[in-house]
């Protein structure tokens, strides 16, 4: 198979690209101007091959620019590129940037595949802040939209898909919770935390936390790629938890103590607005993946907690 992949060199988009060498796929990495060196014979970025199986493709979100010829053959397009949602804090400029920066690619990469002869599959990342927050309310694809600033940015994220649709690619619009990694994502500041015994639950730590590891989120990426899906598809674990079960999982897992609660203030002086998405509640349910045969690697947090831990001491430095 080969795969072209916007936002390969992030957390998922990396983790991804080596997936999908070792199974034997191709991949094609869409790279901005000037982001990609050029190799030792001075090719250009786009006539390159890098590594074994891998081409890098230039691409310009900015100026439009994309070569629909680049893109063709492929069999799937995956979107993972966007400004990290807990990167900086969120003012009216970083807001507009995480908007942009998910709509202006979403829209070119949907626009050049409608172009193609035989238009691919487009997976277009996407996240469960669409339902906003519901409390204890069991959320589904089916569910309505919420009406936070974290819905309205992936309902304009996602409606940036139109053109393929219209073209009549299958587009799926891949909705990840909380991405747990043993370095980075989610739990990037923390596990460190948690190591030292002062971490906690956030607020109050009984808000619903929908989570996947890393792990399961590639195996989803590639399910839907494989699976004849379309629309939202819920990329989370088949046990939703609270805040306060999955920090005490970590907590158990590195044979910690995990009572110091952040309360809600504190959060919001240390992040800001983004507060209010660490302490939202969202019990999503993955109804797709489990009505299409989908299987966890992870299914449950003390499973996600053990395998995080062991592969960030793995992969610790010494």
């Amino acid at each position: 198979m080969d795969v072209a992949i916007a936002g390969s060199h992030g957390l998922i988009g990396s983790a991804l690209v080596t997936d999908l060498l070792a199974r034997g796929d191709t991949v094609r990495r869409l790279v901005r101007r000037g982001a990609a060196p050029s190799d030792d014979a001075g090719h250009a970025p786009d006539d390159r091959t890098g590594a074994p199986g891998i081409r890098d493709v230039l691409w310009d979100p900015r100026t439009g620019e994309l070569d629909p010829a680049t893109l063709e053959g492929v069999d799937a397009v995956v979107n993972l590129a966007g400004a990290g949602i807990g990167d900086h804090r969120w003012t009216a400029a970083y807001k507009q940037t995480l908007l942009g920066s998910r709509t202006t690619t979403t829209s070119l990469l949907a626009r050049t595949v409608a172009r193609l002869d035989d238009p691919p599959v487009l997976v277009n990342s996407s996240a469960v802040g669409a339902y906003g927050s519901r409390k204890d309310e069991v959320l589904t694809e089916a569910s309505t939209r919420g009406d936070d600033f974290l819905a309205g940015l992936v309902k304009a994220w996602e409606n940036a898909t139109t053109p393929a649709s219209d073209a009549g690619a299958r587009v799926v619009w891949l909705r990840s919770g909380l991405v747990l990694a043993p370095s980075g994502g989610a739990l990037g500041k923390l596990l460190p935390l948690l190591r030292l015994g002062l971490g906690g639950p956030l607020g109050s730590g009984r808000q619903w936390w929908s989570w996947i590891t890393l792990t399961d989120e590639i195996a989803a990426i590639r399910h839907v790629i494989d699976t004849e899906v379309d629309g939202p598809v819920n990329a989370v674990a088949p046990e939703p938890t609270t805040n306060r079960e999955l920090t005490r999982a970590l907590a158990h897992a590195l044979h910690r103590p995990a009572v110091l609660a952040v309360p809600r203030f504190a959060l919001r002086i240390a992040v800001g607005q983004f507060a209010d998405d660490l302490v939202a509640s969202q019990r999503v349910v993955p109804g797709v993946l489990s009505r299409t045969g989908f299987t966890w690697t992870h299914a449950g947090p003390q499973d996600a907690a053990r395998w995080v831990v062991a592969a960030n001491e793995v992969s610790a430095p010494r």
